[in-house]
């Protein structure tokens, strides 16, 4: 029998001659030349290809030689849209985009700065020399015509201040002068020091202290500035929920302190990467440069202890540190003793003590730094590095923004770490030193005998000459030498304590013992506490800079001492310039204050916040017609306000004495 073809074969002739489709067999493809159609498509997949490939060619090297102007036309995009949502933000509610506003405007300001000196700076130069020309030759007298204006000035303004104020502002002005003395007394050469950078960096003291604290402006600014700082930290809560569980505020210190050091850590790495930290140190670095006649290299490293540690700092100018002066190496010492990281600044906020007079304190201390150094150790070598374009400042190692987070994260566990072995083992051996002191003092009938009642008497007249009230300068003299022998980690930890104890109002005086201080009190040991300057620090700034520029090791070695106490001092004219200062309001409520100023035979009972309370208090029976005050206000408080202030019959007659 024939065999039948399958309805599917299909002879290969035929695909090439093309007469594919008969109608016999109805799975074929009908009147296609498939081929053709293969072929066709392959050439044109081939030279659109090829057409596709020139254009992108082209395209690249219309970027590559436009580059700039692409640049700008997108930055000038984004920079429309941006500023269009400022100006709809503002005109929908002002005061609430009024931050919004104020930081657009300094950032146009900076922006338009840096370009005019970036584009214009030989012109400008050009034409402020004769200026500068004159200024040098006139310099002479005219320093001492601008030191005598300034005294002068300060004089004054202590004579007005004092009558409106109180005399207590002429005590830290008093202390602030000793210490500027003492320093020169122990200067290592006394008949070469300069005098415009110590007397420069009083007067930014001075300066930044009155805007910050005496203008309602600056007051605001900075307060405003600390409740952001306080709101921006606690975002470090929602990773240790996580990772600790929904109770992790039962252990304060390592799971709500600790996580803030690792987000601020964080932040900075990232803030570095973009270039804003090197940015904003490089200004405020000119500025002390300008004002205080300081190098490069000394002005930077002060101006970058404001913000990170001092290990981290002389890291911004590493390659100039083999070059530099004794010093120069003595100031970036001490500007690292005399100030804080940013790292532990919000620990600190956490405790409990003013952002506010944290961040006041860390700015102020940044030309103290300079000054006391200058006045400790004058120069007395021609400096070699006197870069007049600027230094060129290290940066960061990360390739993109989550690199440099990561990094963060990771280089804050060794600052974790060592901020939690140095306090378990201080705090053990404080307790142990407690206990020792306690049994020799047992020996001779006073078992209160302990290392802060050692530190105390120490320390006593320092915090008095900084201003702090009597009473409470023997408790400011302790957390001083706490700071001192231990950290500050371990003062701050005190001082907060007693804050607490002051808002919780209570008895001011147990068994004979203060359980907290005035706000006065607590502003002053704020600022006088705020520095690295302890001998912890010593041997970590020894060894940090010795790997750094190991050239200079001797030099390290033989200065590190004196710059602790340059830093130490340096903390304590800070503290006396907030002395001078502040102006705090009523401390604890009037009801408290009177209760315990008339209730305890210990609390001195005609202050002036009593003299305010108890006007107070018998200008609210005025205005209410009420003679018998109720409320919070005991019977004991009635009567001393009348022995205080004599009232009249109408308002003390019904109290029997």
């Amino acid at each position: 029998p024939k065999k039948t073809p399958h309805k599917s074969s299909t002879d290969v002739s035929t695909i090439f001659s093309g007469t594919l489709g008969s109608k016999s067999n109805p799975y074929q493809v009908h009147h296609t030349p498939f081929l053709f159609w293969v072929l066709f498509c392959f050439v044109v997949f081939f030279f659109s290809h090829r057409h596709l490939e020139k254009k992108y060619d082209k395209a690249c090297e219309f970027c590559k030689k436009h580059k700039t102007r692409i640049h700008y036309v997108i930055y000038g995009i984004l920079i429309t849209a941006y500023l269009a949502v400022v100006i709809a933000a503002c005109s929908l509610n002002f005061q609430r985009a009024l931050p919004l506003f104020i930081v657009t405007v300094l950032a146009i300001f900076f922006i338009c700065w840096d370009f005019l000196i970036a584009k214009y700076e030989d012109r400008i130069a050009a034409f402020f020399s004769p200026g500068e020309r004159y200024l040098e030759k006139q310099w002479f007298w005219l320093k001492w015509v601008l030191y005598a204006a300034f005294i002068i000035a300060v004089i004054c303004w202590l004579i007005f201040d004092t009558a409106k104020q109180g005399s207590r502002q002429l005590i830290s002005f008093g202390g602030l002068v000793l210490y500027v003395l003492l320093m020169f007394i122990f200067s290592k050469y006394p008949s070469r020091v300069a005098w415009r950078p110590v007397f420069s960096g009083i007067g930014m003291q001075f300066i930044l202290g009155l805007l910050i604290l005496r203008t309602k402006v600056g007051f605001a600014v900075f307060n405003w500035l600390g409740i952001q700082i306080q709101t921006f930290l606690e975002y470090s809560d929602t990773g240790a929920k996580f990772v600790f569980g929904e109770k992790y505020m039962n252990h304060f210190f390592a799971f709500k302190v600790l996580p803030i050091v690792v987000f601020f850590s964080t932040v900075m790495s990232m803030l570095y990467h973009i270039g804003f930290m090197q940015w904003l140190i490089g200004k405020v670095g000119w500025i002390m440069q300008i004002f205080m006649g300081t190098t490069p290299v000394e002005s930077l490293v002060a101006a970058g202890n404001i913000f990170v540690g001092q290990t981290e700092s002389p890291l911004l100018v590493r390659p100039y540190l083999p070059y530099i002066t004794r010093s120069e190496l003595h100031a970036v010492m001490t500007a690292g003793f005399s100030t804080i990281a940013g790292s532990v600044l919000g620990a600190y906020i956490s405790f409990g003590v003013s952002a506010s007079h944290l961040l006041t304190a860390s700015v102020m201390s940044a030309p103290a730094s300079l000054a006391t150094s200058k006045l400790f150790w004058p120069e007395t070598e021609k400096p070699t590095v006197t870069l007049r374009g600027g230094l060129q400042m290290a940066k960061g190692e990360s390739k993109n923004l989550l690199e440099a987070a990561s990094q963060g994260a990771s280089t804050s566990i060794l600052l974790v770490a060592n901020i939690v072995v140095n306090l378990i083992s201080f705090l053990a051996l404080l307790a142990f030193l407690d206990s020792a002191l306690s049994w020799v003092g047992n020996l001779f009938d006073y078992p209160q005998l302990n290392f802060e009642n050692i530190c105390a008497y120490v320390f006593m007249p320092f915090s008095f000459m900084m201003g702090v009230d009597w009473e409470d300068s023997f408790i400011v003299g302790g957390l001083l030498g706490y700071k001192t022998f231990f950290n500050e980690f371990v003062a701050y930890e005190r001082l907060s304590k007693l804050i607490h104890n002051r808002k919780k109002g209570g008895s001011m005086y147990i068994d004979g013992v203060k359980q907290y201080m005035t706000v006065r009190s607590e502003v002053i040991a704020t600022y006088g506490l705020c520095g690295f300057a302890n001998f912890g620090s010593l041997g970590l700034v020894i060894g940090g800079l010795t790997s750094i520029a190991p050239s200079k090791k001797k030099e390290i070695a033989g200065g590190a001492f004196r710059a602790m106490i340059a830093g130490t001092v340096a903390c304590f004219m800070t503290a006396c310039v907030a002395g001078m200062l502040t102006v705090p309001g009523l401390e604890i409520p009037c009801h408290i204050l009177l209760g315990n100023t008339f209730n305890s035979t210990d609390f001195p009972a005609n202050g002036t916040e009593v003299v305010e309370c108890c006007q107070q208090l018998f200008t609210s029976v005025n205005h209410s017609q009420e003679i018998f005050p109720g409320g919070n206000y005991s019977l004991s408080s009635w009567k001393g306000c009348c022995q205080i202030l004599h009232q009249p019959a109408f308002h003390c007659t019904w109290i029997k004495f």
